[in-house]
């Protein structure tokens, strides 16, 4: 079978363009552009008050833009040569010639990375995202994508998203269906060879389910999303990806078959042949299960098999607490796989193996344990995860010490042309040259930001803080308008915010031991920072709890009812329904970032970076990325609990201190001109540690000179596989 991606249905419909700009059609449909300065730009040129109402989604802005409009723009000069440029760029990305890995190895000619995730987060359009896990994953392709790492990328297709986030008056959330219109999103289903719409087939519960795959082009890098929703399916078959992370243990125990099983055989089906393949979480780990499957029907003998799919697999795990890892029982694992390991020419027991945890109920099937026995190559997100990893999986190797267990770390990146926004890089091109992107290699670059002009640096951060309170406006209006029905409502989204005030951001998911509400334990000492005269502080939260967590809708229920309490002023803020363009919004608008995980269930939190490739500071406590990342001068740092003390009330103290005796004072402190002299330079140091150590691309090149590569070329190491 080939990969003839075909436009069926309407889906992604662009209506004609003149033949002047009639490549905008292409840049819209390859998500590319949403990290290409020039091609949002060229965007929001055509129209740009539908440019902010269409969320900065390319393909609804040409479909509802008035022609007239079209007509101008191809006939402006100024607008053809924005477009000349944008077209240049898209040419090259169409070759990896010039870039980062092929010019690092020159000789290197393989098979792709194949990167098996069970989410994506790539932009506000296509929502099969829940957060950091996807965040990341879209991350790692657009990076992948800028170096020229050959990496095909592999996840579920979610009809219906995660969820839509509604709070009732009472701050009680609400989860609705995400559902989103493909036409508006740049995806195109994918044929058969015979042109029916499904690609390849697997058993699950004893029925056989077609399983079809829409692709998705990021840069270089194509993502093929796996769908049931067929007609050729059971009806019950057709829901099992609807929803991410919907259902209980048994809908997941399905999606996560289909994403490993069904994702292999859409590749071999598409005659894509990578050489390494790497598994994304837990989820994923099915995939190097079906690989051992695809070997021992080739003739391999188990173990054989086993040792083959290690050589070439890379396995990450992002949980540092027990509890969050997959497992299953035995009962619903054989329900849906059936006896595999017959066609595996092994028994039950040893395949039951795979997924043995020796410290935990055996009668579970442990996902994560699964892919660590069929990966030769491990890691956690960060430094202090990897530590935490060791300690956690050396069950897996008794016998061997803690500090010899064969788990790395890589720590996370975020993208920087992502997240970065444009008026910081527009600075940066005044500072270090335009061609500063091209040159994120060269030692010693981001040693430039600490020379920016301090007033500079302050101006574009207000022009970002106005348009953040802006956004904040214009959304709570809108939702005024549609549903809301309580004054209230209004006030707790921000609208009373103040752009001179010290503002400070939290959002990321509301989990019990991410501790939004952790600022809250002393209502009176909250009170008396927020509502001091001369130098006020202001918060805003955003975030959503998993449908299922109860205690964490408890915490933003709580946050919510701090929002509206008029004690404080109208200088606590929710934002409701939390996704990527909110995100964008809230990273390069607060002026500080408050991150407080309790010590050491963080495995990175990468929300931080963010904000700090905007020169944002951060406040956070020791655990994820901060525990390396914190240098003393790009942010503040709480201190880890002694043992034995109450770490929440520790933490409280800390946080309530350092805000009161070192954040508030530096915000406020002003020289002649109104300028936070003290405050630019823990920005600046901001922007410098972070573009220098955790960007993607940053991460991903660790990822190929560490993993990639040395599996692509099978070089010799020491594996140690587990023993346990």
């Amino acid at each position: 079978m080939s990969d003839n991606s075909t436009e069926t249905n309407g889906q992604t419909a662009i209506p004609v363009l003149p033949e002047s700009i009639g490549g905008l059609a292409d840049v819209a449909t390859n998500l590319s552009w949403c990290w290409n300065r020039q091609a949002r730009t060229l965007f929001a040129r055509v129209d740009p008050i539908l440019w902010r109402m269409t969320r900065h989604n390319p393909i609804a802005l040409l479909q509802q833009v008035d022609q007239t409009l079209i007509e101008q723009c191809s006939r402006d000069p100024e607008f053809l040569r924005m477009y000349d440029t944008v077209l240049a760029e898209m040419e090259r990305e169409n070759t990896n010639a010039d870039t980062w890995f092929a010019q690092a190895y020159p000789e290197l000619e393989t098979g792709p990375v194949a990167y098996f995730s069970a989410e994506y987060g790539l932009h506000n359009s296509v929502p099969i995202y829940s957060g950091g896990l996807g965040i990341l994953s879209g991350d790692h392709c657009k990076a992948s994508s800028d170096l020229g790492v050959p990496l095909v990328a592999v996840g579920p297709f979610y009809h219906r998203g995660y969820f839509d986030q509604k709070l009732r008056p009472d701050g009680w959330q609400e989860d609705g269906d995400d559902r989103f219109n493909t036409g508006l999103t740049p995806i195109v289903p994918l044929k058969g060879a015979g042109g029916e719409p499904h690609l390849t087939t697997l058993i699950a519960d004893g029925r056989t389910i077609h399983v079809g795959a829409w692709k998705m082009m990021v840069g270089r890098v194509a993502v093929y999303l796996l769908d049931t929703n067929l007609e050729e399916n059971h009806p019950d078959d057709r829901l099992l990806l609807h929803k991410l992370y919907a259902g209980g243990p048994e809908l997941r125990l399905r999606q996560e078959w289909i994403l490993g099983v069904g994702g292999v055989r859409v590749l071999r089906a598409l005659g894509i042949k990578p050489s390494v393949w790497h598994a994304n979480e837990g989820h994923a780990a099915f995939m190097p299960v079906e690989r051992v499957r695809e070997f021992t029907v080739g003739g391999a003998a188990f173990d054989e098999a086993v040792q083959r799919v290690r050589t070439c697999g890379v396995f990450t795990t992002h949980t540092p607490v027990p509890a969050g890892h997959d497992t299953f029982t035995l009962e619903q694992l054989e329900h849906c796989t059936g006896p595999v390991w017959d066609e595996m020419s092994t028994t039950r027991e040893k395949f039951l193996q795979l997924g043995h945890h020796p410290g935990l109920d055996s009668a579970r099937f442990h996902m994560t344990a699964t892919a660590i026995r069929l990966s030769s190559r491990v890691n956690g997100v960060a430094r202090k995860h990897g530590t935490t990893s060791r300690q956690m999986w050396q069950c897996l190797w008794p016998g061997v010490e803690v500090d010899d267990v064969p788990i790395g770390y890589v720590t996370n990146g975020v993208h920087l042309a992502t997240w970065m926004s444009n008026l910081l890089m527009d600075l940066l091109d005044e500072h270090l040259g335009t061609d500063w992107g091209a040159r994120l290699d060269e030692s010693g670059i981001w040693d430039g930001v600490l020379s920016l002009d301090n007033d500079r640096l302050w101006s574009v951060h207000n022009e970002r803080k106005q348009r953040l309170l802006n956004f904040i406006d214009d959304e709570a209006r809108r939702r005024w308008r549609e549903s809301w029905t309580e004054a209230s409502q209004v006030v707790s989204a921000g609208t009373l915010l103040n752009p001179e005030k010290l503002t400070i951001g939290f959002a990321r998911r509301f989990a019990t031991y991410k501790r939004a509400d952790l600022i809250f334990r002393d209502a009176q000492r909250l009170k008396r920072l927020l509502t001091d005269y001369w130098r006020p502080v202001q918060f805003i939260f955003a975030g959503k709890a998993h449908p299922a967590d109860d205690d964490g809708k408890r915490v933003l229920q709580k946050v919510h009812s701090v929002a509206r309490d008029s004690q404080f002023e109208g200088r606590v803020a929710f934002l409701e329904d939390y996704d990527m363009h909110i995100a964008h919004r809230l990273v390069e608008g607060v002026d500080l970032w408050l991150n407080l995980p309790r010590v050491p269930l963080e495995a990175c939190g990468t929300s931080g970076m963010k904000a700090a490739l905007n020169a944002v500071p951060q406040v956070g406590t020791a655990d994820g990325w901060w525990a390396e990342g914190y240098t003393g001068k790009n942010g503040w740092l709480i201190p880890e609990a002694p043992e034995g003390e109450d770490v929440d009330a520790w933490d409280a103290e800390h946080l309530y201190k350092l805000l009161e005796e070192d954040v508030v004072p530096l915000y406020y402190e002003r020289d002649k001109r109104g300028i936070p002299v003290g405050w630019i330079e823990r920005m600046k140091n901001a922007l410098a540690i972070a573009g220098s150590h955790f960007t993607a691309r940053y991460m991903v090149q660790q990822y190929a000179k560490d993993y990639y590569v040395p599996a692509m070329r099978r070089d010799e190491f020491n594996d140690i596989p587990p023993t346990s």
